[in-house]
């Protein structure tokens, strides 16, 4: 499954992750109840102590790099459509 997918779509997404274990598909509201609870709430991992950090910048070298990586790996480049075989998308 594709995060922006989840963001998106989230019903959809976890009724497709539902059906994809076999499991009851109406478990998908309280499914998506669950996304909406931090996790990390008491650890340094929490949503409010992560919002307080910026985003570091990606520059043209980073990205080169990056994308060398990447496709080492044999997975989609930074600006390529982040689909891999068998990602489950809810559509």
């Amino acid at each position: 499954m594709r995060y922006e997918d989840l963001i998106a779509r989230p019903l959809d997404v976890c009724r497709a992750i539902l059906e994809f274990c076999h499991l009851p598909v109406s478990l998908a509201e309280q499914g998506v109840k669950a996304l909406n609870v931090d996790s990390q709430r008491n650890s340094v991992m929490a949503r409010s102590i992560i919002a307080k950090f910026k985003e570091p910048e990606l520059t043209p070298e980073k990205k080169e790099k990056l994308n060398e990586l990447l496709k080492h790996f044999g997975v989609p480049m930074i600006g390529d459509e982040p689909i891999i075989e068998g990602t489950l998308t809810g559509s």
